[in-house]
This record gives structure tokens, C-alpha cells and sequence, in this order.
């Protein structure tokens, strides 16, 4: 349920490839969504996996990027999203399209509405 006068119903941070989240040993958008959601009451939901290990997109242009992120994510197994308003949280925004594969994603599933919440801009 959402919180009186809040437009979200959960927070779902933008999910690393278990690969690189072994190699980081932290998901840093789950980390900003934890803060967030307890600064704000509202659930963190990982609804979110990323099943394509993607190389680093800092030398892509924003077509490229997009490519490369195409089918890289998916809803876990047993998680709903029908009909709820999403904030879509990661770490920095470049071009934009992890976030937009990842609404893409949430919205197919169901999901009423996505907004997203970069914490920098790269």
C-alpha cells in the first residue's frame, strides 16, 4: 500500500550481474535505495535480475549502450509489479539507458508507472 500522499508504492534498485557484484562485493544502487527507503518508509523491492553479463559501456555512445543492454534484464521469478508505481533507483545517469531497459522491463510486467532516480550524472 502507498504511503498517504506518496506516489510510490516500492523502491527497486537497478540490479548488477552477480559477476560484477562479486567483484565490487556491493550493489551501489541497492545501497542508495536501502538509504532511501528508509529515509522515506517505503519498501525496497529487488523486482529486478540482471541475466546478461554486459561489458563496461563507458566507451558506447548512447545507441550502443542501448544494444548492449537489450535483454540484460528481467523480473525475478515469482515477483508481481502489476499495477504499482515504481522508483526506479541507480547509481549515474550517462545517456539513460539502463535505466530505460529496466522501466521497459517493470512497465511489461505491469507496472502502472516508472519513475527513475539517478543519484549523479556522468
Amino acid at each position: 500500500a502507498r504511503p498517504a500522499g506518496g506516489p510510490f508504492d516500492c523502491i527497486v534498485p537497478v540490479p548488477l550481474h552477480p559477476a560484477r557484484e562479486r567483484e565490487r562485493g556491493f550493489n551501489q544502487a541497492h545501497v542508495l535505495a536501502k538509504l532511501l527507503g528508509r529515509a522515506s518508509g517505503l519498501p525496497v523491492s529487488p523486482l529486478l535480475q540482471r541475466i546478461r553479463y554486459t561489458t563496461t559501456q563507458t566507451q558506447f555512445d548512447r545507441a550502443e549502450r542501448m544494444e548492449n543492454l537489450a535483454g540484460a534484464f528481467r523480473l525475478r521469478r515469482g515477483r508481481a509489479v502489476q499495477d504499482s508505481c515504481v522508483l526506479l533507483i541507480d547509481d549515474v545517469l550517462t545517456t539513460g539507458s539502463t535505466l530505460s531497459e529496466c522501466a521497459a522491463v517493470l512497465k511489461k510486467a505491469g507496472a502502472r508507472s516508472v519513475h527513475a532516480a539517478p543519484a549523479a550524472r556522468g
